[in-house]
């Protein structure tokens, strides 16, 4: 599952967020330096991160898993589950750099400083089955949400391959596996500006409908991926602008309550384990676990560039409240 929502702030500020939809709560706010060197689970080859970042993660044997976060240049990636429409790579080639698809977003952020700069390196990198790998992984399915500074978010969709990078102005990000599809049935609920239909949006547009809503249907209340998609689309662009980076996480925090699943064992085992956020120009990481109510802020700053080693910031998964008597 997952809901990924992109944010424009009125002073230019960036901020990609997200609900991370899984049975169990793994990860914690984490810093990774540059320098850092680990093993692929698909053929244990070996690879040495350029760049710096913060994010979700928790440590594995050979490497950090990563689910979301943010690099010394102000990219920030998010993996997410993807239902019915990922192609594997599946035979070993030296000339590829061959991952297993959960670490992807990680490789993202280690080695890129901008969706440019993915875009001319794409061909280069393909997402594998398990099939002739080192360490059986199954066949995960996975897309990813990405934005930079310069306004743009995309989702890579590992529907073919190579890959393909599909512009989202619309900024957001289900687990559906037809993201055009998704977008045309938006067409009941709000009206596009003829920019957005003419796939003209200019950079760092915040809003890409004529906000009116006359005639238009209401949006459905399931949890199901389109149904997320739609209701987060709909609040997105009825919501007012933020100004800042505290108003576009008090905003993205308000949005993401219309999507975040609750816990409901009875009917199924994954829910809203924690929500996140990654803002490209301070490089701030904001983290919530489902029973915490209270946001923790991680920020990258120029000194732990110099750091040498990984450091991992358990955060309490228990209610935290200010008592006033």
């Amino acid at each position: 599952m997952c809901t990924s929502i992109f944010q424009i702030a009125v002073d230019g500020t960036h901020v990609l967020s997200r609900t991370m939809d899984w049975p169990t709560l793994d990860n914690t706010p984490a810093f990774v330096p540059r320098g850092y060197q680990w093993q692929s689970d698909f053929d244990h080859r070996q690879y040495t991160n350029q760049y710096a970042m913060v994010g979700g993660a928790f440590q594995r044997p050979e490497r950090i898993d990563l689910s979301d976060g943010v690099n010394e240049w102000g990219l920030t990636a998010q993996k997410l589950t993807f239902a019915n429409g990922f192609k594997h790579a599946e035979i070993k080639r030296t000339d590829r750099v061959q991952l297993a698809p959960y670490e992807f977003a990680f490789w993202l952020l280690g080695n890129f400083h901008s969706i440019a700069e993915i875009e001319a390196h794409i061909n280069e990198i393909e997402l594998m089955a398990d099939t002739f790998s080192d360490h059986k992984f199954g066949r995960p399915e996975l897309h990813f949400a990405v934005a930079d500074r310069t306004g743009r978010m995309v989702a890579i969709e590992p529907t073919t391959i190579p890959m393909r990078i599909v512009d989202d102005p619309l900024g957001i990000l289900t687990n559906v596996p037809n993201f055009e599809r998704q977008i045309d049935r938006l067409n009941d609920y709000m009206t596009f500006t003829p920019a957005f239909l003419a796939e003209q949006v200019p950079l760092n547009t915040a809003k890409v409908t004529t906000g009116n809503l006359s005639g238009k249907s209401i949006p459905p209340g399931s949890y199901s991926p389109s149904s997320r998609f739609i209701r987060a689309a709909y609040f997105k662009e009825r919501a007012n602008q933020p100004l800042d980076e505290a108003g576009a996480i008090i905003s993205s925090w308000h949005l993401l309550d219309g999507v975040a699943v609750p816990r409901n064992t009875d009917h199924q085992q994954t829910y809203s384990v924690y929500r996140a956020a990654a803002v490209c120009e301070s490089r701030a990481y904001y983290f919530e676990p489902y029973n915490r109510e209270t946001i923790t802020k991680l920020q990258l700053t120029d000194d732990m560039l110099t750091w040498k080693e990984p450091v991992f910031y358990p955060v309490e998964n228990d209610l935290t409240v200010e008592t006033l008597n």
